[in-house]
């Protein structure tokens, strides 16, 4: 009689797979070291990122609520975290070339998502994906698309705001982001968006759906009500606001009280979440605190996680791979920027031809959030014209870091302005060569106002009127040049009462033809390379 073929073995360390898996993610931090020190000492930094200090721990929190469903199944590890793991590292090496820190931020949570595949295997990886997917939330946005959700905030915020003013009895005017009650104005700016809300209370509001125990869809709604809570309860925080300084004056919109009623309002949000998980397990037939699983399991079990099991032979290889990745990529390091040499705006002539211009005074705080490296606000006018044109450029010697131009698309109606037409206009015979150059054309009205805007996007050479064709050159000329220098150039003229727009667009080219070829002692060119993508409208 045969005898029975031998039982497969696999083959084991002796170092518990926790320590390998604790090595593993230390060698991800000597490869990341940049993205790290640019996550924690600057992206956190900012008021609503400053959770993000937290997410780590809580993460670690949320594994250890679940280790004794995790120490329940075969942590047998996976050649696709290795896979994993190698994207994070690609992502990485593109990050550095291109200079899009946002890159190497995703690749440094993919990685880590690898190493936990590579040592548990996928049945232990989604016993605890709630927690590795919470890690998700240690990414800011990029700043273009932070900038844009922000802006469309505060103008939500002033609107409802402006309802519940009016509810209290008090008349107001509203234009735009600025709250008129008379005697005092108040601008809702970028940090009474929300934003400052939005994203702790989404993270908050993703922990206390991974920890409800619910239907699915019950849990799902948990989290996407972070949004409109957080939209609603601003809104009423700048109602609440243009009340009390309508009543006790401007010092109530500022310092101490200000920040005050920031803390109490997220904590009011907060409370509303709570409510919501409340109705639901009382729909359910639960009380709210059997629903949540907070009660970790005792020291011993999560001791036996920490030693019991044992690393496979696959987690010994994602060691000796992740270890020569991160030798490889601190060696490679970031591709130094290149900063092309130019002039100062500030000395932009004055006089061009019959154009004469003068200096135009612009908001500090304003040209400080913008956080460019050289701006110019000029107003220049011919002899016997009904009206001036007004310049306005915003140059970057780098874009890197969040750090980028700001489409007028998204600033005007901020400011009160009704977009009324913005597309792609090509402006004939602007250039030397008798080409002509394509701008984006606005037509803004505010009341009885109307103005007349050109703007558009210098880009190392490149010409471009789409924000988003902007942020794709930026990736591919830091991967290719490692330049991503760009400025915005807008030129803005009203349509008076005794003139029609056609008369201002006659103007306003005028005006172009003759200020182009002042831009390129200012704004470097570039060497372009072959389009890799089409420009698009804005």
């Amino acid at each position: 009689m045969p005898n029975p073929a031998p039982a497969a073995v696999t083959w084991r360390s002796r170092t518990p797979a926790v320590v390998v898996l604790a090595v593993l993610i230390a060698g991800l931090a000597i490869a990341f070291t940049d993205i790290l020190e640019y996550l924690v000492f600057k992206a956190w930094g900012k008021e609503e990122y400053s959770h993000c200090y937290l997410i780590p721990a809580v993460a670690l929190f949320m594994i250890a609520v679940r280790s004794r469903e995790l120490t329940a199944v075969p942590w047998t590890g996976s050649p696709w975290g290795l896979a994993l793991v190698g994207v994070g590292f690609v992502l990485l090496a593109i990050s550095r070339l291109s200079a899009v820190y946002t890159l190497g931020e995703i690749g440094l949570v993919i990685a880590i998502w690898g190493c936990f595949l590579a040592v548990l295997g996928p049945r232990a990886v989604h016993t605890i994906w709630p927690a590795l997917l919470y890690l998700a939330f240690m990414v800011p946005l990029p700043d273009f698309i932070g900038f844009r959700m922000s802006t469309q905030l505060q103008l939500w915020s002033s609107q409802l705001g402006v309802l519940v003013i009016r509810a209290a009895g008090i008349p107001v005017f509203l234009s735009g982001n600025v709250i008129d009650l008379g005697v005092y104005q108040l601008q809702v700016a970028e940090a009474c968006s929300g934003m400052r809300y939005l994203f702790p209370l989404a993270s908050f509001g993703f922990l206390c759906a991974s920890l409800f125990t619910a239907p699915a869809w019950q849990r799902i709604v948990l989290f996407l009500s972070t949004a409109p809570i957080t939209v609603l309860m601003n809104s009423f925080r700048v109602g609440v606001i243009g009340i009390l300084v309508n009543r006790w004056g401007i010092e109530q919109a500022e310092g101490f009280l200000h920040d005050f009623e920031g803390w109490v309002v997220f904590m009011a949000c907060v409370g509303v979440l709570f409510l919501e998980m409340a109705v639901m397990a009382r729909l359910s037939g639960r009380r709210l605190l059997k629903s949540l699983q907070l009660d970790t399991p005792p020291l011993a079990e999560l001791g036996r996680m920490v030693t019991a099991p044992r690393a496979p032979a696959l987690t010994v290889t994602a060691l000796a791979v992740t270890a020569a990745l991160a030798i490889s990529a601190g060696i490679a390091g970031s591709r130094p920027e290149m900063i092309p040499e130019r002039a100062r705006l500030v000395t932009f002539p004055l006089v061009m031809g019959e154009w004469r211009g003068e200096d135009v005074p612009v908001n500090q705080v304003e040209v400080d959030s913008l956080q460019a490296s050289d701006t110019l606000s000029l107003a220049f006018a011919r002899p016997n014209d009904v009206a001036s044109v007004a310049m306005w450029i915003s140059y970057y010697d780098s874009q890197r870091s969040g750090r980028s131009v700001h489409s007028p698309a998204v600033c005007l109606p901020g400011g009160g302005w009704q977009v009324e037409s913005l597309e792609p206009f090509e402006v004939p015979d602007v250039r030397a060569d008798g080409a002509g150059l394509t701008v984006n054309r606005g037509v803004v009205r505010m009341g009885n106002e109307q103005l007349l805007v050109y703007y558009w996007f210098p880009q190392r050479g490149r010409m471009l009127t789409s924000e988003y064709v902007v942020k794709w050159y930026i990736f591919w000329d830091g991967m290719t040049t490692g330049r991503s220098d760009g400025a915005l150039v807008r030129l803005v003229t009203p349509v008076t009462p005794t003139e029609n727009l056609e008369q201002a667009e006659e103007r306003l080219q005028a005006f172009l033809r003759a200020v182009d070829p002042k831009l390129a002692y200012y704004l470097p060119p570039g060497e372009a390379p072959a389009a890799a993508v089409a420009d698009a409208s804005p």
